[in-house]
């Protein structure tokens, strides 16, 4: 069975359906051999961005982590080193191609990013036939304590290969956005982007704190993305946490929740009907701007960076995944 917080992010990502009406159908396999895409509507691809990987060193490693191979995607641009690097934590549709391409988007802008499969251990989503099944037997599955310490082993591989300490940040959309809030309280990162992660919850085994119960420990300030319109994340919960982090730590006061009112749940997501062009941009100018300002610095790009939030014929870039597919499954 879910419970009830994995039954308000599956309302949130498929308003309107039932636990099972999204078969296997709607999955949507990748060129990056990791993760799975769950298509909780139709894929747009007239708004999906396609991020070329000229002047990048892009493409999957595998990192130690407990006694576990993780995979990751890394990208990075090409011959540089002492990089500022950003943690890129995927939905709960894993690393797929929108995830890869947020990193090669970061890569453009001087960064070494990381996308790590967190759900490599429980098993292969792409073998349940519904999400309600990914969710119950995966997601709800995943200890948030192995998420962090999988996070902390991309961390220090990124600084044992061409990172620059005490120039990390994280961001993450969705279950990633809860996690970068969790993050921020567990490691020395300087800065965190949290868009739309849940910040309330029933606490349990695997999940014994949420955000707002952890704002007294965040290390790093917060900035976090949120829609008005959002069916699974309340307003009355976002305002709890606003209050939550004025009595939290120094990082916590200095954190900020921006809310787009005409925004609803993954705004940010390009491939999805939530995608809103306007405020995904205004967000990805934000998380720029909050990386830089607390030191999360970028080197020159390594070239022109392709501007988040304007798809494939707008800008010219060269298609780097087959759009096709997504829309046969």
């Amino acid at each position: 069975m879910w419970n009830e917080d994995l039954k308000a992010q599956f309302q949130s990502l498929a308003p309107g359906r039932l636990d099972g009406e999204l078969s296997r159908r709607d999955f949507v396999r990748t060129a990056l051999g990791v993760g799975f895409a769950a298509a909780a509507g139709p894929v747009i691809a007239q708004t999906v961005v396609q991020t070329s990987a000229d002047g990048l060193l892009a493409g999957e490693v595998r990192i130690e982590s407990g006694g576990q191979k993780i995979p990751v995607y890394r990208a990075q641009p090409k011959g540089k080193t002492d990089l500022p690097v950003v943690l890129v934590v995927s939905e709960i549709f894993g690393v797929h191609e929108y995830i890869a391409d947020v990193a090669r988007r970061f890569a453009h802008q001087g960064y070494l990013a990381l996308a790590p499969d967190l759900f490599v251990r429980q098993g292969d989503p792409m073998a349940y036939g519904s999400i309600a099944e990914v969710m119950s037997k995966v997601i709800s599955k995943v200890p948030d304590a192995q998420v962090m310490q999988d996070l902390d082993a991309c961390r220090n591989w990124a600084l044992a290969n061409g990172g620059k300490a005490d120039h990390v940040g994280i961001t993450g959309f969705c279950w990633g956005g809860r996690m970068v809030w969790l993050y921020c309280a567990h490691a020395p990162v300087q800065a965190g982007v949290a868009w739309y992660g849940r910040l309330v919850g029933t606490p349990s085994d695997l999940a014994p704190k949420n955000p707002v119960d952890i704002v007294k420990e965040l290390k790093a300030p917060v900035l976090g993305l949120y829609g008005g319109k959002d069916q699974g994340i309340t307003q009355e919960s976002v305002e709890q946490m606003r209050k939550a982090l004025a009595d939290g730590s120094a990082a916590a006061k200095a954190s900020e929740i921006v809310v787009y009112p005409d925004a609803g749940h993954g705004f940010h997501a390009d491939y999805r009907p939530s995608y809103n062009a306007k405020d995904a941009q205004d967000g990805w100018n934000r998380a720029l701007a909050w990386l830089r300002q607390h030191q999360v610095v970028a080197v020159a790009a390594a070239d022109e960076p392709p501007q988040d939030g304007m798809c494939q014929t707008e800008r010219g870039f060269p298609q780097t995944f087959p759009v096709d597919k997504l829309l046969s499954g």
